[in-house]
């Protein structure tokens, strides 16, 4: 259990006078530098690395933006818009939740200071405990945190998705305070093993390549062990109901829609019948009596538990239209309900995967470990 912190009004002011990461003494590092080795990614294409001499590599991550990752022995100058982050690096304030199962996969977890979700809104029991066990305390939201809390423990990187720049103000206090802030695209992934490839990164900032590279290449594998059974000729619809009762459903080139496909599965909607907006979230509401001209004759259904927990049984699916009585999948009973972990377990795209192919191909049983079956 971590010790209660004690905020002392000091801290703030000379954290205030504190570079924000962007420049050390000694050392210039020039971006025109020829790299020594670039990382070999399979499927990520939302960040790059380039490795330098003397431990150094420079992340680059969606249109540009720069990080250097610098070992803690040594001091570099930079030139340009870069932040410098020395590595391994440790007390991380983590308001990235998607990473958050990537750090434990690879025994990274001690290296979390914070988190920006709450004890009660997380799925993995792993995670819960150690929030309630104090090992990982909770600092506010991504666009609310408690600075007291982060100075006062020493917080040495704030980890944040893209909500960040809706908080620029968010962004530029912590580095005011001289804490760097990555800013992480893993979400913005097409591919599920894309998202599970920035294993990598968090590997390379930890200390913990070795780790990644294994925890990577397991679900590689499994997942080609997959992909060798070929297409199960089921289509699938996955989706949730919204309060409002319109159909709430995930977009063609979006991840899941992918891993139905990787599974052997062909997702049912198409851009044309989403006439989806360009904009970077990956769901898009529908108007039930479109939604059901689309999914009526689907193999197979699938509900999102993540919004609204989930439903236990057929019933409950009437509940929110009785009209699901007409759609061939409720009619042979094969609708499936996601388990709470799927979307927090990034660590296990492949084996979510292969619990797709075993409902797409009739071997699932009422059960899988992210899946079950309504009644």
């Amino acid at each position: 259990m971590r010790k209660a912190y004690i905020f002392l009004p000091l801290i703030l002011c000379l954290a205030a006078l504190t570079a924000c990461g962007k420049t050390s003494d000694s050392g210039a590092f020039d971006l025109e530098n020829t790299p020594s080795e670039h990382m070999e990614l399979l499927y990520a294409d939302q960040f790059s690395v380039d490795r330098y001499e003397n431990g150094i590599s420079l992340v680059t991550v969606g249109d540009g933006e720069k990080y250097l990752l610098v070992p803690e022995n040594e001091t570099v100058e930079t030139s340009g818009d870069i932040t410098v982050i020395n590595t391994p690096v440790d007390n991380i304030y983590l308001a990235a939740s998607s990473a958050m199962d990537l750090f434990f996969g690879i025994g990274a977890d001690d290296k979390i200071l914070a988190a920006s979700t709450l004890e009660r809104d997380w799925s993995l029991p792993y995670v819960k405990q150690a929030m309630s066990d104090e090992d990982i305390l909770y600092a506010g939201k991504y666009s609310a945190p408690d600075y007291e809390l982060i100075l006062s423990e020493g917080c040495g990187i704030a980890i944040e998705s893209t909500m960040i720049y809706h908080k620029p103000e968010v962004k530029e206090q912590l580095e005011r305070f001289g804490i760097p802030v990555f800013v992480e695209r893993s979400s913005y992934e097409s591919h599920p093993l894309g998202r599970l490839e920035w294993v990598k990164l968090y590997g390379l900032m930890t200390g913990k390549e070795e780790e990644a590279e294994k925890l990577f290449s397991e679900q590689s594998e499994l997942l080609q062990s997959v992909s060798q059974n070929g297409s199960a000729g089921k289509t699938a619809a996955f989706f949730y109901i919204s309060q409002k009762g319109s159909a709430v459903v995930r977009k063609p080139d979006d991840y899941v829609a992918k891993m139905i496909q990787l599974a052997g599965g062909e997702y049912i909607f198409t851009s044309d019948d989403l006439n989806t907006e360009e904009n970077a979230q990956s769901t898009t509401d529908m108007q039930f009596e479109v939604f059901y001209a689309a999914a009526k004759d689907a193999d197979v259904l699938i509900y999102s538990s993540t919004i609204d927990g989930g439903i236990e049984d057929i019933s409950a699916l009437l509940e929110k239209n009785s009209l699901f009585a007409d759609f061939k999948a409720v009619k042979s009973g094969n609708v499936w309900c996601t388990d709470k972990n799927m979307f927090q377990q990034t660590t296990a795209a492949a084996e979510i995967i292969s619990d797709l192919n075993l409902i797409f191909t009739d071997n699932a049983g009422d059960e899988t470990e992210f899946f079950y079956k309504l009644k």
